[in-house]
């Protein structure tokens, strides 16, 4: 058992690293113009050298054998009329390496069916005179007969080709074509019975006739009117879509007149616009061109009057990129209307010197490559409907061929800063700058050592609110401009959140304002609660009552024992600081005048009183009258002028009740005259002195106008 097995064991070995090649497969065989057999089939290339043998086996008894290799492909071709049709055969592909043979499933051929002729050789491509758009074609080819041929033809620099199928001729006419119009042709051929046809043959070009130029598109540019009631217009006209590329033209009339009326002016040009000056009224525009054979059909427009109102017939109109085009559809609510006109010029362009326009009609769609508009600029595209030359109101909207990222970001800056919020505002992007349409903005902040937040706003919005910032922190802030090729962010500015609010200031200020307002009212209400204060003084100081001075020491010792006066009644009610009138003389009380001082010159009275203290012993000041005592000649009348002056407050009761008494003795020597006996004493409850209803702020000086100057002095 181990010797069989030791024996079997190199076997298996050797059989498990054997690599036969690929099987052939998909086998393909064409007989060129009845003389090579070659074919062709699949792998094309093996990992090893293989070698293949092709065997042919007719139905004759003939049988044909072609070798190749894996260097040289899989194919193989038989050379030579050695398998002539019509004939049947059988084929069959071997491939062959070191590791073993495999054979491929064998195939069954009708040599007829895979003839493939040489193509026809195009000798001539030429106008027949007198016929107008026609081309004549001449060709010749190897076989003579039973042949079926294909024609193709363009225009110049077109992509778009033409076929025409015809059979068993040398000579073909090509009609239905264009006058002055240059033609690509070529041509391929098979025979009846084959299902190949030939590769194209050579191209070949030529020119039809010349004819009378095609009809011109027109189309017009309406101005402003102007101020002195013109209305500037410009025309345009180019040759028609379909009209000859090669068309010769000499020139354009142009002929225009107000409408309803027979004056009609003409114009000859040979450029493509013309500027005119019409009037408010309606006008009616043709335009045609001419050559050696004469003129084209007239190209006629309505220039409508300066206060009409063109028919609405657009509602809207939508741009969209598909592939490498633009396409423009609108739709439409007026079935009359089969022609529209498509105006484009980019946005930036003020003088409209890379206008474009042109007619569509029979559609409600508009396509122009991509590659014929300036890529990342915006235009404008208008589309107008036209009805029997009455142009009627447009409808507009921008679109890019192709879009990017803008040039720039917006400029940013921050306004209304608070405690945690802030305003971010930022510029619209110049439209040079913006290579598309902005989708939307997004406002990128950070706070210092932070994580970035985002928010994404629509592109018509140019500020946003940020809120939920942390108080008293600095922050950057950059805003991002998108299209639908990207975006680009601007330049990063920073701010730094507020420590405190407005509000909150002007919170804590009141706070603080209140409570020194109440101290202030509770200062003072505390302080005219306590008795003899300051303040109260000052406010409501005491009023001096004239019955408590000393009226002897005006009058002097001459008058003791003239006049006779009743005691003062000292009783003063200090707390409503009221005086009680008292008897004096009529003509002597009249004379008095109670200077009350300035209040104010309380303090330093005061601090004169003071230095007094300790000799009168009082406590404050009071306000006495004092009189100015002059030598008067005995048995004259006291007429001199009386002083008001200050003396200090009564501290002492003795002290006031001695200058009471020397007052009293005063008034006990007046004279019992006229004048004194009819003085009344103004006791109990009559009205007080008139003097003491005067508010006196100032010291005054009484001077009678009767008595001498040199009696006049100054206390």
């Amino acid at each position: 058992m181990w010797i069989w097995a030791l024996w079997i064991f190199p076997l298996l070995c050797k059989l498990s690293l054997t690599a036969l090649p690929t099987k052939p497969e998909n086998i393909s065989c064409v007989l060129y113009n009845y003389k090579t057999l070659t074919c062709t089939w699949s792998p094309e290339k093996e990992t090893n050298f293989t070698q293949y043998i092709v065997n042919v086996i007719c139905k004759s008894g003939k049988s044909y054998t072609c070798t190749s290799s894996s260097s040289t492909g899989a194919s193989c071709s038989f050379l030579g009329e050695i398998i002539p049709p019509p004939n049947n055969c059988d084929i069959e592909v071997e491939a062959q390496n070191a590791d073993g043979i495999i054979k491929s499933d064998i195939t069954h051929w009708r040599l007829n069916d895979i003839v493939k002729t040489i193509p026809p050789e195009i000798l001539s491509v030429k106008p027949v005179l007198g016929i107008k758009k026609m081309l004549q074609i001449r060709w010749k080819s190897r076989l003579s007969s039973n042949l079926k041929y294909i024609l193709r033809f363009k225009t110049v620099n077109s992509t778009h080709w033409v076929e025409v199928n015809f059979s068993d001729v040398k000579i073909y006419n090509l009609t239905g074509l264009q006058a002055s119009t240059e033609y690509v042709i070529a041509l391929c051929c098979k025979t009846y019975s084959s299902r190949i046809w030939s590769d194209w043959s050579q191209e070949k070009r030529g020119i039809t006739e010349e004819e009378v130029p095609h009809v011109l598109d027109l189309w017009r540019i309406l101005r402003p009117v102007a101020v002195d009631g013109s209305r500037p217009v410009r025309l345009l006209w180019k040759k028609a879509k379909g009209a000859p590329v090669l068309e010769k033209t000499f020139g354009y009339n142009i002929k225009y007149s107000p409408e309803n009326n027979t004056n009609v002016t003409e114009i000859r040009t040979t450029n493509h616009t013309l500027d005119l000056h019409f009037g408010g009224e309606t006008y009616h525009v043709s335009v045609t061109s001419y050559n050696s054979l004469g003129n084209s059909i007239a190209a006629t427009l309505r220039i409508p009057d300066v206060h009409e109102k063109p028919f609405p017939c657009i509602k809207a109109v939508k741009a969209r990129l598909d592939e490498d085009q633009l396409v423009v559809e609108w739709p439409c609510s007026c079935l009359e209307v089969d022609t529209w006109m498509v105006e484009w010029f980019p946005d930036l362009d003020s003088e409209l010197s890379a206008f474009s326009w042109e007619p569509v009609s029979q559609a409600k769609k508009w396509t122009i490559p991509q590659d014929k508009l300036t890529p990342l600029s915006c235009y404008n595209i208008s589309v107008y409907p036209v009805l029997q030359g009455q142009v009627g109101e447009p409808c507009s909207i921008q679109a890019y061929a192709k879009e990017g990222i803008p040039s720039k970001g917006p400029l940013t800056k921050v306004e209304n800063i608070g405690v945690k919020t802030v305003t971010v505002t930022w510029e619209e992007i110049p439209k040079e700058k913006r290579n598309g349409f902005i989708s939307n903005y997004t406002i990128f902040y950070q706070a210092e050592g932070g994580q970035e937040f985002s928010k994404i706003v629509n592109s018509n919005i140019l500020q946003y609110d940020l809120e939920s910032l942390t108080r008293k922190t600095s922050y950057t802030v950059r805003v991002m401009a998108s299209t639908v090729a990207g975006g680009i962010r601007g330049p990063r500015i920073n701010f730094k959140t507020l420590s405190m609010s407005l509000f909150e200031i002007l919170s804590m200020s009141c706070l603080v304002g209140g409570g020194f307002f109440m101290l202030i009212i509770f200062t003072v209400v505390s302080d005219f609660k306590k008795q003899n204060s300051k303040l109260a003084h000052l406010c409501w100081p005491d009023v001096p009552n004239p019955a408590e001075s000393s009226i002897a020491t005006w009058l002097g010792a001459d008058f003791k024992g003239k006049v006779h006066l009743k005691e003062f009644d000292d009783s003063v009610n200090t707390e409503d600081k009221t005086l009680k009138p008292c008897s004096a003389p009529s003509d002597l009380i009249d004379k008095l005048v109670v200077n009350f001082g300035n209040f104010l010159e309380e303090a330093s009275i005061e601090e004169a009183g003071r230095s007094q203290e300790n000799i009168l012993g009082v406590e404050k000041n009071e306000y006495v009258t004092a009189p100015y005592r002059s030598n008067f000649p005995p048995g004259k009348n006291f007429e001199g002028p009386l002083v008001l002056t200050e003396i200090p407050s009564r501290k002492s009761q003795h002290l006031y009740l001695g200058m009471a008494e020397e007052f009293s003795e005063t008034r006990e020597e007046l004279p019992s005259s006229g004048q004194s006996s009819g003085t009344d004493h103004l006791c109990g409850d009559r009205a007080p002195n008139p003097y003491l209803k005067n508010s006196v702020t100032t010291r005054e000086f009484l001077t009678l106008e009767k008595l001498p100057y040199h009696t006049k002095k100054e206390v």
